[in-house]
C-alpha cells in the first residue's frame, strides 16, 4: 500500500484501514522525535497535545487534534490549506520512516518497528480529512464542495504514498516471515496489509503503477460528481400542489411536511388543509405519497422523477457510470483480476464470484414463486377496490399500503405517534444496558456540532469507566444532507494512542413539525436500531489495535452482521415496551398493536427480498459484464423481479452504494451474506425464549464478548463459531422471510 514519499500528484484510492501501524524502538531515530510529540497526552479530551498543533489550530481550527472537532468554527475556507499542511506534514515523517527502515534492514523486523509508527505518522492527517469528509456528507453547500474538489486529489496522493512505499511492503513481508510470533489480531492486520498493499500496486512495476494512479484519481473524482449528481438532481425536483383534491388521501403529517416546504426560507406560513404544498423526491415527502395520494396521476408523476433521477440533463450519471465500471475493470486488469467482481471478493468471506451467484440464486429460487403469489393477491385486492387493469409501478405501494390496512389493524400515522425520538433513545439506550451492560448518557455540554438538532452521548461500562462517544444526527436536511443512513466510525480505539471510540449516527427522519417533536415510523426506528449495531461494534471493541478493533479490518460481507442483528428487537415485547410512548399521552404500544405487528412482518416479505437480490444481481453483473449498463438491467431484471421495471427506468444511475463509493462496488450481496449470519445470530436468543431475560442477558454478554468485542482482530468465521458454536446457516434467514 506504500509509496516513496517523494511520489507526485499520481494518486491511488483506498479506503483506510488501521492496518497501517507501527512504532520504533530506536528511540534516538528522529522520527521517534516526531511521533512521540504528538502521542504525548492520551486521549481523554484530547487527541494530540504540542506547541506546534496549539499554535496551527489558532490559525485554522480543522488542524486542531487536541480535542473533538470544532464545527462551529470550522468553515470551507479552513480546508484546502488545512489539508495542505497536515499532508505535507505527513510525507514529511513517511520519509524519515522509510529513511529509518532502509537504515536498520539490517536488524530483525517486529511489530514495533514497522507496525505501529505508521499509525501514529497517519493519524493527524486522516483525523482532519475525516471532519472535511464528514461535512460534505451532512453540511453539502457549493463552497464546499469547490474546495473538496481542491483537496481530494491530495487525499488520493497521500493513499497513493502510502499504498507503493516500496521500502515499507518489503519491511511488512520480512515481518510476515516472523508472523507466528505475533497474536492473532496482529496476524491479520499483517495480512490484510499485504493484500491492500498489493491492490495499492505496490508489486506493480512504475509505468503501471502510474497507470493505476492515473485510474483511482479519476474514480475518485467520478465517484463524488456522482453522488453530488444524485444528491442535486433529488433537490432539484418539486411539483407545487394548490388544490386540496392533489393532496386527497395524505395524512395529517405529511400534508403539514409539504406546508413547510412550501414555505421554508420565506416569511410565509400556511394552512396544512389548504396549502400550497411543495412535493419533493426527499425519501419522507416521496415515500408518504406513494403509498397514500389517491392522486395517480401524481404518484406516476413522482414515480417517474425518481426513477429517472440523474439521468439526463447536466446530472446525467449514465456517462460516468460507465466511465466508473470500465476504469475499475481497467484497474482489475492491471492487478491481475479477471474482472473488478474478482477484484472485490479478494478480500471477502466469499472468495468466488460463483459462490455469491450460487447464494443469490438459491434464495431467489426460494423466494420468486412467493413473490409472485403476493403480486397476484395485491392484484385481485386492488381490482375488487375499483382499480381496472394491471398494476403499474406506481401503484404497487398504494395498494400495498391499502392491503395492509384490510389485513391489519395498523395505520402508520397512529404508529408513528407511540414512538417520538426521545422515547425511542431511551428504549433503545436501556437495551444496551440490559444486553450488554453499558450506560448512554447524553453530554452535550462543551461539544461542537455542525447542526442544532445534533447531540453528544457517552458510553460507559458497569464501573462507569469511558468506553465511547457518539453524534447522533437525526433528522433530514434534504439541501445539505445525503440521504439515507450510516454510521461512520471518526475515531477508532488504540492502545498505542490512548484512543476511545468516537461515532458519527446518521439518520434522516422527519424533524418535529411545529409543536409537535419527531415521531418516528417503524421503518425509521428499524434504520437507527440499524446504525446503532454498527456503532455498537465501533465502540465496544476490546482489541487494542486500531487495525483490527471495531469495524477495522471486518471482512466487508460480515460488516453488516451487527447492524441488521439488532433490527430484530423490535419484534420484543420488552424493547417495543421500552421505546414506545404516545407523544400526548405517554402510553406504551397497546398489546393488540404489536400482536398485529407481528403478524405484519412478514407481509410482502418475499417482495423485500426479492428486490434486495436483484440489486445485489445488479451490482454483480455490472462488475463482470462488459454489456451496456441497459442491456444489463434488462437481463437481470427477467430473471430477479416479477413486475418489471420501466424502460426508462435508471436506477443504476442512482446507485450510490457502488457508484458512488467503492465499498459496496461488487459487494451488495454483502447485505444479505450478513443478514444471513444476523438472523442465525438472534435464533440464540429466540431459542431459550425473549421472556426469558435472564438467559437473553447471559446470551447478550456473550455476544458482546464476541461480535462486538473482537472486531476485525478475529476472522468472522470464527467469531461467529465462538458465539454461536456452530458455522451459520440459511435457514434462519429464510425463516425470517417466512420462506421455511
Amino acid at each position: 500500500m506504500f509509496v516513496s514519499s517523494d511520489c507526485t500528484s499520481n494518486v491511488t484510492s483506498i479506503r483506510v484501514t488501521s492496518g497501517m501501524i507501527l512504532r520504533q524502538r530506536c528511540v534516538q531515530h528522529v522520527i521517534f522525535l516526531i511521533i512521540w510529540k504528538w502521542i504525548s497526552c492520551p486521549y481523554k479530551s484530547k487527541l494530540f497535545h504540542s506547541a506546534e498543533a496549539i499554535a496551527l489550530s489558532e490559525l485554522n481550527p480543522l488542524l486542531d487534534t487536541s480535542s473533538l472537532p470544532h464545527f462551529s468554527t470550522i468553515v470551507s475556507a479552513h480546508v484546502v490549506p488545512g489539508i495542505t499542511k497536515a499532508s505535507e506534514d505527513l510525507l514529511k515523517a513517511l520519509k524519515e520512516y522509510e529513511k529509518h527502515l532502509q537504515e536498520t534492514g539490517s536488524l530483525p523486523r517486529t511489530w514495533e518497528s514497522v507496525e505501529e509508527p505508521l499509525e501514529v505518522l497517519q493519524v493527524p492527517f486522516f483525523y482532519s480529512w475525516q471532519i472535511v469528509n464528514h461535512l460534505q456528507n451532512v453540511k453539502n453547500s457549493i463552497e464546499l464542495r469547490k474546495v473538496f474538489q481542491q483537496v481530494q486529489p491530495i487525499f488520493v496522493n497521500i493513499t497513493t504514498c502510502l499504498d507503493q512505499s516500496l521500502i515499507t511492503y518489503n519491511a511488512f513481508k520480512e515481518l510476515n516471515k516472523t508472523s507466528h510470533n505475533l497474536d492473532v489480531p496482529q496476524q491479520r492486520i499483517l495480512q490484510s496489509y499485504l493484500l491492500s498493499a498489493h491492490h495499492g500496486g505496490a508489486d506493480l512495476q512504475p509505468q503501471e503503477q502510474s497507470k493505476l494512479n492515473v485510474i483511482n484519481l479519476k474514480l475518485a473524482n467520478l465517484t463524488t460528481k456522482f453522488r453530488n449528481n444524485v444528491l442535486d438532481s433529488t433537490k432539484n425536483f418539486s411539483i407545487m400542489l394548490t388544490d386540496e383534491e392533489s393532496v386527497k388521501g395524505l395524512p395529517e403529517l405529511t400534508r403539514s411536511l409539504l406546508v413547510t416546504n412550501a414555505v421554508t426560507e420565506t416569511n410565509q406560513s400556511t394552512n396544512p388543509n389548504k396549502g400550497p404544498w411543495k412535493v419533493t423526491l426527499d425519501s419522507q415527502c416521496y415515500g408518504s405519497i406513494m403509498k397514500h395520494s389517491q392522486n395517480r396521476q401524481l404518484r406516476k408523476d413522482l414515480f417517474h422523477a425518481h426513477m429517472t433521477r440523474a439521468g439526463s440533463g447536466d446530472l446525467n450519471n449514465k456517462v460516468l457510470l460507465e466511465e466508473i465500471r470500465q476504469l475499475r475493470q481497467e484497474k482489475a486488469k492491471i492487478l491481475g483480476y479477471e474482472t473488478y467482481a474478482h477484484l472485490s471478493l479478494s478480500s471477502k468471506m466469499v472468495q468466488q464470484v460463483d459462490t455469491v451467484w450460487n447464494f443469490l440464486n438459491f434464495l431467489r429460487n426460494k423466494s420468486y414463486p412467493a413473490v409472485q403469489a403476493e403480486l397476484q393477491s395485491l392484484q385481485d385486492f386492488a381490482q375488487q377496490h375499483g382499480h381496472e387493469g394491471n398494476l403499474e409501478n406506481w401503484d404497487i405501494a398504494f395498494w400495498m399500503e391499502r392491503q395492509y390496512e384490510s389485513l391489519f389493524s395498523l395505520n402508520d400515522d397512529e404508529l408513528r405517534y407511540y414512538f417520538p425520538l426521545d422515547t425511542v433513545l431511551s428504549g433503545l439506550f436501556k437495551l444496551c444496558s440490559d444486553l450488554f451492560g453499558i450506560t448512554i448518557l447524553e453530554r452535550n455540554e462543551g461539544i461542537e456540532v455542525w447542526d442544532p438538532a445534533v447531540r453528544f452521548f457517552k458510553v460507559f461500562d458497569e464501573n462507569e469507566l469511558l468506553l465511547a462517544s457518539f453524534y447522533l444526527d437525526p433528522f433530514s436536511r434534504p439541501q445539505e444532507k445525503n440521504s439515507g443512513a450510516w454510521m461512520q466510525d471518526f475515531i477508532t480505539k488504540s492502545k498505542l494512542l490512548h484512543h476511545t471510540p468516537v461515532a458519527f449516527v446518521i439518520c434522516n427522519q422527519i424533524p418535529p413539525v411545529g409543536s409537535s417533536p419527531s415521531t418516528m415510523s417503524f421503518g425509521e426506528i428499524s434504520t437507527l436500531f440499524h446504525e446503532f449495531g454498527h456503532a455498537l461494534q465501533h465502540m465496544l471493541t476490546t482489541v487494542p489495535y486500531a487495525g483490527a478493533s471495531g469495524i477495522n479490518n471486518i471482512e466487508w460481507d460480515a460488516i453488516e452482521m451487527a447492524s441488521q442483528f439488532m433490527e430484530n428487537w423490535l419484534f420484543d415485547w420488552d424493547t417495543i415496551t421500552a421505546i414506545s410512548g404516545h407523544y400526548k399521552t405517554q402510553k406504551t404500544l397497546p398489546q393488540n398493536m404489536f400482536q398485529e405487528l407481528l403478524q405484519a412482518q412478514y407481509y410482502f416479505r418475499a417482495s423485500s427480498m426479492l428486490y434486495q437480490l436483484y440489486l445485489a444481481a445488479l451490482d454483480m453483473e455490472l462488475h463482470t459484464s462488459l454489456d451496456p449498463w441497459s442491456q444489463v438491467k434488462e437481463r437481470v431484471a427477467d430473471k430477479f423481479t416479477v413486475l418489471k421495471p420501466l424502460v426508462e427506468d435508471c436506477i443504476p444511475c442512482t446507485f450510490t452504494h457502488i457508484f458512488g463509493e467503492n465499498a459496496y462496488a461488487a459487494g451488495y450481496y454483502s447485505y444479505k451474506w450478513a443478514e444471513m449470519m444476523a438472523q442465525d445470530a438472534f435464533e440464540a436468543f429466540t431459542e431459550v425464549g425473549l421472556q426469558n431475560r435472564d438467559l437473553v442477558i447471559k446470551i447478550g454478554r456473550t455476544y458482546r464478548d464476541t461480535v462486538l468485542s473482537l472486531g476485525g482482530g478475529t476472522s468472522p468465521q470464527e467469531v461467529f463459531r465462538l458465539f454461536r458454536g456452530r458455522d451459520p446457516s440459511p435457514d434462519a434467514l429464510l425463516r425470517s422471510y417466512g420462506l421455511q
